[in-house]
């Protein structure tokens, strides 16, 4: 527990207000998922770099453990503090600091929500690619810590494909400043990698120079339902091939999800019989709307006539298409089902189908009322599962993650895509990283942070 000498020294540096105790702190939610009361110490809310910097300088001195936080929508309990934990929140350095049109990037501080770099950067003509359902409330310093992926990666890559240059906070105090706005830059190490993904664990991301992009002059969007697994990959390798790079998005749904987000009191209604085994949201960001929407329903039309796709519907308005993208972003549903476990792996392609049926036959003789929802960003190798057993307690828990995890070895594949591994999946990481590469993570953690204060227990112990 942080000592009240320290809180009023903290208190002197973030200046009145900004150290929150007792019910400012309780009446704060953990997270979008467990929405419980947050438990922390403390919240610290810095205002720039220098004062994150000093706040840290004094921790580390008293031996207090901090965890950072952004917009808390990460889901496998990264933000976690504990009692005797004090949170540092970046919610109020916000500051779009300059957009430079001629490289094209943007200077950020970390608690800019990603919408607002989204509007931001279309304001200037320009479009940051980064996209997920979080978007009006995840914090880029968070989504730079834990690497996030979201609807796009298939064109533009994970975050740290977008990260040009990043400032960190060290354990102790210390600013490291790499904030350069270059694509190339051999200049010894790069230091900003230390940092994208490594979920507050080795500095406190504060500042960030992001890649923007020219920004698409059309758009075309398709919902697509399919009677196959094995015609999935079939129309994704012919879209990519026939749009000429242009696809950006390949979102896949299985029945049950598309069936729970197209059904009262879901919002939305079914563009689409809900009948189909399969649906796929087919993406494209291109140059000019007349010329790349024939292109699009060529490429679509090829893929009917070989039998591929059962069934089509193609966007032919703004409002038509986020009508399809709604379908895909309605998370909330899944609330229903309380309490329900959520899952984020990766795999490649070809072993998808497998991997689903091997899960849900293994749940099905453990609880054969279980509901599993499947859905995700296929294009990139990544699914989603989001599974109720009736049961929240711990031992179910373990058992539905031994089920979902014990299939990915064997496929090559991942216990997180995109979502970090925080507190929730550090038991399991051994299954997709080797001991020597744990060993090399452990030496990381020590050297940056000795005495083990920057978001403890979190990925590596």
């Amino acid at each position: 527990m942080a000592t009240p000498e320290l809180l009023s020294r903290l208190q002197a540096v973030t200046g009145p207000g900004n150290v929150l105790t007792g019910d400012d702190v309780q009446s704060r939610s953990t997270g979008w998922i467990s929405r419980g009361s947050m438990q922390a110490c403390a919240i610290v809310r810095p205002r720039n770099t220098e004062e994150v910097s000093a706040v840290m300088r004094l921790c580390h001195e008293a031996g207090q453990p901090v965890v950072p936080h952004g917009g808390l929508t990460g889901l496998v309990e990264g933000g976690h503090a504990a009692s005797d934990e004090i949170v540092l929140s970046l919610e109020l350095m916000n500051r779009i600091e300059e957009v430079d049109e001629s490289a094209p990037c943007m200077t950020v501080q970390a608690g800019v929500v990603l919408q607002a770099i989204q509007q931001r950067a279309d304001a200037a003509g320009l479009m940051f690619p980064l996209d997920l359902g979080a978007r009006g409330s995840a914090m880029i310093g968070g989504l730079i810590s834990t690497n996030a992926g979201g609807n796009r990666v298939i064109r533009y890559g994970m975050t740290r494909s977008l990260v040009l240059g990043l400032e960190a906070v060290l354990a102790d105090g210390t600013v490291i400043s790499s904030l350069y706005p270059v694509i190339k830059n051999n200049s010894g190490y790069d230091l900003k990698h230390l940092f994208i993904g490594s979920e507050g664990t080795l500095g406190i991301v504060t500042r960030a120079i992001l890649r923007l992009m020219p920004q698409p002059r059309s758009q075309c969007t398709a919902l697509i339902a399919v009677t196959e697994f094995a015609h999935l990959p079939r129309i994704l390798r012919h879209l990519s091939s026939a749009l000429g790079g242009t696809l950006s998005a390949f979102e896949v749904m299985w029945n049950e999800f598309y069936r729970l987000v197209t059904t009262p009191p879901a919002k939305q209604r079914p563009q689409l019989p809900q009948t189909y085994p399969f649906y796929v949201i087919a993406d494209a960001l291109g140059s000019d709307q007349q010329q790349d929407q024939a292109r699009f329903e060529a490429a679509l039309e090829h893929i009917t006539d070989e039998g591929l796709a059962a069934d089509c519907v193609v966007a032919m308005s703004a409002a038509e298409r986020q009508a399809i993208w709604a379908v895909r972003d309605d998370v909330d549903q899944f609330h229903q089902f309380r309490p329900w476990f959520g899952f984020d792996v990766s795999m490649p392609i070809r072993h998808m189908e497998t991997y689903v049926t091997e899960v849900r036959a293994a749940l099905t003789a453990l609880w054969p009322q279980h509901v599993c929802f499947v859905f995700g960003h296929m294009g990139d190798g990544n699914l989603h599962l989001n599974i109720h057993v009736g049961s929240g307690d711990p031992e179910s828990r373990r058992r539905v993650e031994e089920i979902v995890y014990s299939g990915l070895a064997s496929r090559q594949g991942a216990v997180s895509a995109e979502h970090g591994i925080g507190l929730e999946k550090r038991a399991y990481l051994p299954l997709c990283r080797t001991e020597q590469e744990l060993e090399l993570m452990r030496t990381m953690k020590r050297a940056l942070d000795p005495k083990g204060i920057l978001n403890p227990g979190k990925v590596i112990t």
